[in-house]
């Protein structure tokens, strides 16, 4: 029997814009629904409220999480089956939950659960933002993005995969190389690449304007960022397609971008 307290935020993330058989990426900060769940009486744990985002998505649907962990870029191994997810507890409740997929980027992995998940399993694509990478799957598969509690500056990674599909000026490809270990045990040598910013020209990444235009566009369903039930939800391909149209129109900075005048 599904426990009530579960079934209420489930009922709170669909009220947000999350339907049944979607596939859903999910950014999150957890601190607050727990705390609000704990003044309700339910002591909610980081795994029952994976279950009310799962639940909220349903058996044909698919819930993926970031993993992000940047330690391999300073020379740290990667290994797919015990490397801890940098992107806080509900992250890592998804990464060790048993029928979990993870995939293989060793700086931008992710964990994937749900009908779909076997789509992911395998996948070692080479550029972290790139065409064939988590992202651009979501994109293909007219999936979602929802964010909880957390403003676009700290969650919305996907501004980067747009970013390196139109290829702008104000980042560059940049390569990593270390040891990973494979779901067998095996280690090697590999290399893999990200679409960063380009610090000698003092490019800060800022896109809270851009987040703020979404809403005003009407783009955004749920609420703000410490408001309701904290959620917001945006179709993958309608922040495509607001954010590539601001980059083709020359207006990136100051909406996605800054820079540093030092």
């Amino acid at each position: 029997m599904l426990d009530p307290a579960v079934a209420r935020l489930a009922d709170q993330w669909r009220e947000a814009g999350i339907d049944a058989g979607d596939m859903v990426l999910l950014h999150s900060d957890v601190r607050r629904t727990l705390r609000l769940a704990k003044k309700r009486g339910d002591d909610l744990s980081p795994s029952a409220l994976l279950e009310s985002f799962l639940q909220a998505v349903g058996q044909s649907g698919t819930l993926l999480l970031p993993l992000f962990n940047f330690d391999f870029t300073r020379g740290t191994t990667f290994d797919i089956r015990s490397t801890p997810s940098q992107m806080g507890t509900l992250s890592e409740a998804a990464r060790n939950h048993p029928s979990a997929v993870r995939t293989g980027h060793p700086i931008y992995s992710f964990a994937v659960l749900g009908a779909q998940r076997g789509n992911f399993r395998g996948l070692n694509n080479f550029s972290g933002y790139g065409e064939d990478s988590p992202f651009g799957l979501i994109h293909r598969y007219g999936g979602k993005i929802a964010v909880l509690d957390l403003p676009d500056q700290n969650s919305m990674t996907f501004y980067h995969y747009v970013e390196e599909a139109l290829n702008v000026p104000y980042r560059y490809h940049k390569t990593f190389s270390g040891i990973c270990v494979d779901a067998q045990g095996r280690a090697s040598d590999k290399t893999f690449g990200l679409f960063v910013r380009d610090l000698d020209k003092g490019v800060r990444t800022h896109v809270d304007p851009m987040g703020e235009l979404l809403w005003q566009q009407g783009l955004y369903s749920g609420s703000r960022p410490n408001q309701g039930c904290g959620l917001r939800v945006i179709g993958a391909t309608q922040m495509y397609d607001a954010v590539a149209k601001i980059i083709r129109d020359g207006r990136a900075l100051g909406l996605l971008y800054t820079v540093n005048a030092d």
